[in-house]
């Protein structure tokens, strides 16, 4: 059994950042690809940024520059640093882990519950 457990979102201005962190635990083998989601009311769920396992990184268009994302193996945890942020980047922000739960078994997605972004003056 995994579990993945966000923390790091809230309320914050225009221009303002926030840190998230996501932390996986349970039965883990190796962790292969880390992504952050997010997804707007009444939109589809998107792409935000991945890191693979070596650390080579992925970002949407429109986060290029102002979001990083990157991860902590021996914590099995994975982090997005939101700077320079817009009210369009309201949303709820999920992370996503690719992990294997032993040698033998190949790799499952798995998700957290999710975390609320509102960028608000």
């Amino acid at each position: 059994q995994v579990q993945l457990v966000e923390s790091g979102g809230g309320l914050v201005q225009p221009g303002g950042s926030l840190r998230l962190s996501c932390v996986a635990s349970g039965t883990i083998f190796s962790i292969y690809n880390m992504a952050w989601y997010r997804q707007a009311p009444g939109k589809q769920r998107d792409l935000v940024a991945l890191i693979t396992q070596p650390g080579t990184t992925r970002y949407a268009d429109s986060m290029r520059g102002r979001f990083t994302i990157s991860r902590d193996n021996s914590k099995n945890a994975v982090y997005l640093q939101m700077n320079s942020l817009k009210p369009e980047d309201t949303a709820v922000y999920y992370c996503n882990q690719q992990i294997s739960p032993n040698s033998g078994q190949g790799p499952n997605y798995y998700w957290g519950q999710g975390t609320q972004v509102t960028v608000s003056s």
